[in-house]
């Protein structure tokens, strides 16, 4: 199976930075898309960012310019870069892998336990 392990929430004024990461673990044959969602309390889970297995990626409109997506391959990892953080950024941040464990097997979404942002004002 495929393990997620995340890092770098926390808490931060308006206008500052963090970095998000996530490593991926267990017995991993290849990983396509990884992704950065959020979900705000008391809405629906959200897809902030995604970078294929070619580099490319994509953000949601209100990220754009203020968030950067990148991946190293070789290990395994995913990161997010946060900057000019508003209130309205404060989640729970998690980051979903679309992965194969076997090279005859199918492709399978795995998520990890999600890390707290919390801009303050």
């Amino acid at each position: 199976q495929v393990r997620l392990v995340e890092s770098g929430g926390g808490l931060v004024q308006a206008g500052g930075s963090l970095r998000l990461s996530c490593e991926a673990s267990g017995s991993i044959f290849s990983i396509n898309a990884m992704r950065w969602y959020r979900q705000a309390p008391g809405k629906q889970r959200e897809l902030v960012a995604t970078i294929t297995s070619g580099g490319n990626t994509n953000y949601t409109d209100s990220v754009k310019g203020r968030f950067t997506i990148s991946r190293d391959n070789a290990k395994n990892t995913v990161s997010l870069h946060v900057n000019s953080l508003k209130p309205e950024d404060t989640a729970v941040y998690y980051c979903n892998v679309q992965a194969k464990i076997t090279w005859y097997g199918g492709v399978y979404d795995y998520w990890g336990q999600g890390t707290q942002v919390t801009v303050s004002s």
